[in-house]
């Protein structure tokens, strides 16, 4: 488990296919800047841009995951060299700053917009329509391994087929702080949606089927 916290952005240095042909995953190096590793083992889980990831070696301030084909079809941003934002799982003497994360992500959305509105900046976001009943106003989500707040969602029908859009503010030290000042209108994100968000509704979509 997660917060959705990025405790630092590290950089993918290296990109290599795992032997299997065009099926096959690949394994990528990882600087974690200045993420703390001293804690971390072999087996241990890191989530990358909002993906949960086994460490499977380290070394200085460096480690390595694997990626799976299935989960390099479902993210973005996990297939080249570059910045992206880091955390170690969540123990139960720390705080719960963000809310709780599983790190696996369940669709990308597409940046609408991305312009500053003050001393914050908007971020606009087409989610998958499937997602829609999962976003509510004041609720979280998850950008990247970034746990933020809705300020507004709507419904729509768009030249691309119905999405569900929804705003959030993110203030200064976010922006200085993730890989989220990177975005632009059309950058793919990873989007996970609110844990309890998921229960809830698999709780009453059983209730109705039974009914």
């Amino acid at each position: 488990m997660f917060t959705g916290i990025v405790a630092a952005v590290g950089r993918i240095s290296s990109v290599t296919p795992l032997e299997g042909g065009l099926e096959a995953g690949v394994r990528l190096a990882i600087d974690a800047g200045a993420l703390p590793l001293g804690d971390v083992a072999l087996g241990d889980s890191i989530a990358i841009n909002g993906a949960c990831m086994t460490v499977v070696a380290k070394s200085g301030q460096a480690f390595t995951v694997d990626v799976s084909r299935e989960s390099l079809n479902c993210t973005v941003g996990l297939d080249a060299p570059g910045e992206v934002n880091l955390e170690k799982a969540l123990t139960l003497a720390e705080r719960l700053g963000g809310h709780l994360v599983s790190g696996h992500v369940d669709g990308l959305g597409t940046v609408h917009r991305f312009a500053p509105v003050g001393e914050s900046w908007e971020l606009v976001i087409d989610a998958p329509a499937d997602l829609a009943k999962f976003l509510a106003f004041k609720g979280s989500i998850v950008v990247n391994g970034v746990s933020l707040t809705v300020n507004r969602v709507e419904d729509l029908d768009t030249d691309a087929g119905k999405v569900c859009r929804f705003s959030i503010n993110l203030i200064p030290y976010t922006i200085s702080v993730t890989t989220l000042k990177h975005l632009q209108a059309g950058s793919k994100v990873n989007l996970e949606i609110d844990l309890i968000a998921r229960y809830v509704e698999r709780m009453l979509s059983r209730s109705a089927a039974l009914a």
